[in-house]
C-alpha cells in the first residue's frame, strides 16, 4: 500500500510540476567521501560523478536526477595491515527540494539552497578486500547544499550524510556510514 501512494504521489507531483518552468541541468563533479566505521582507519579519496538533473519550479524548486558516480577510500586495519584502496561505483539519485535566494530560474545570475534525500545503487567495486555483494545497495542519504548560477552555466556544492551502512555483514569490519563532499558544474537549459 505504502508503495501505491508513493507511486501515485510522485504522479500528482509531476504533473503539477509540468506546468511549471522546467530546466535540464547536465553536470560533471569530484566528490570526497569519508566513512564513520570503527576498528580501521579510513581516509576519503576523490571520486567523481557524472549525469543531469530537471529542476521544476520557478522560485521554489524541485530537482530530481540522476548520476553514474564512483567513490574511493584508502583503508587501514588497526591490526596495522597493508593500506588499502577501495573504490566502488554507482548510480546516485538525488530528489532536492531548493528555493532560489537571489533571482530564479529565468535570471543570469541567482544564488539557490537545496536538500533533499537520495539512493546509491551499487553496481561494482573495484577493490582487493570488498566485492559487490558485500556492499548494501541502495544506500540511503540525506543532503543539503547552495548553488550558483551564472548565464547558462551552474555549480552546486553539497554534503551527504548516509543512513545506510556501506555493508550489511559486520562481523569482521563494520566500514559504517558514508559522509561526502559533492562538487558539481555544468550548463543549463
Amino acid at each position: 500500500m505504502k508503495k501505491i501512494l508513493l507511486v501515485f504521489s510522485v504522479f500528482v507531483l509531476g504533473i503539477s510540476f509540468s506546468f511549471a518552468q522546467t530546466q535540464v541541468k547536465p553536470g560533471v563533479g569530484i566528490n570526497f567521501t569519508n566513512i564513520t566505521g570503527d576498528g580501521a582507519d579510513a581516509k576519503g579519496q576523490v571520486g567523481w560523478q557524472i549525469g543531469a538533473s530537471v529542476a521544476f519550479g520557478e522560485k521554489f524548486y524541485i530537482e530530481p536526477g540522476a548520476f553514474y558516480q564512483t567513490s574511493s577510500f584508502e583503508y587501514v586495519t588497526s591490526d596495522s595491515a597493508p593500506v588499502t584502496d577501495a573504490t566502488y561505483h554507482g548510480i546516485r539519485i538525488p530528489v532536492a527540494l531548493g528555493l532560489d535566494v537571489l533571482g530564479n530560474a529565468d535570471s543570469a545570475f541567482g544564488l539557490r539552497i537545496f536538500g533533499g534525500g537520495s539512493t546509491y545503487i551499487v553496481t561494482g567495486t573495484s577493490s582487493e578486500f570488498l566485492d559487490k555483494d558485500d556492499i548494501s545497495s541502495p544506500q540511503w542519504g540525506v543532503f543539503a547544499g547552495a548553488g550558483l548560477d551564472i548565464a547558462i552555466f551552474y555549480i552546486d556544492a553539497s554534503y551527504q550524510w548516509s543512513v545506510t551502512n556501506i555493508q550489511e555483514d559486520v562481523s569482521n569490519i563494520d566500514l559504517g556510514n558514508t559522509k561526502g563532499f559533492f562538487l558539481t558544474a555544468g550548463l543549463r537549459f
